[in-house]
């Protein structure tokens, strides 16, 4: 009887929300998307790579000026082949985190094309950050901070 409690107040709370917004991670497959989402809404993480299949998606309720935020953060698989899948996610999410590996030149190269399907898909409106991941590898980083910052301006 106390689980059977214990879980409607969970979902109860869950319910209990002053904003709700739909936020995407994106950009090429090994960029660290899901680590990424894992630190940020489970605070774990894992050096094993899984690839997402798909799309994957993490709840995380935040609070800013006495506001409780829920935040629904859908993890995209960056391999072209789930494309068509992942792009029907666009519509409707607020914010878009567009993530480059800093030790992989080519997922640097990729976030115009990511930043194109973005206006492409999505409303007019969308925020998007752009993070450079793997910051803990600085001793094998191609991507300069200064091409990182240069790329933020321009998008």
């Amino acid at each position: 009887m106390a689980a059977t409690q214990d879980s409607k107040q969970k979902d109860n709370s869950d319910q209990n929300f002053d904003y709700m917004f739909k936020l995407l991670i994106i950009g090429n497959s090994s960029v660290g998307k899901t680590s990424f989402l894992f630190r940020y809404a489970d605070d774990s993480f894992t050096s094993a790579f899984v690839s997402t299949v798909g799309i994957d998606f993490r709840v995380k309720t935040v609070y800013r000026n006495d506001k409780s935020i829920k935040l629904q953060i859908w993890d995209t698989a960056g391999q072209e082949r789930y494309r068509t899948i992942t792009t029907a996610y666009y519509r409707g999410a607020m914010g878009f985190i567009l993530m480059y590996d800093i030790t992989n030149e080519e997922s640097f190269a990729a976030v115009q094309d990511w930043s194109t399907q973005i206006k492409t898909y999505s409303w007019d409106n969308a925020q998007v950050i752009l993070v450079g991941n793997k910051c803990d590898m600085e001793e094998e980083r191609i991507v300069s901070v200064d091409s990182g910052r240069l790329l933020a301006e321009q998008l």
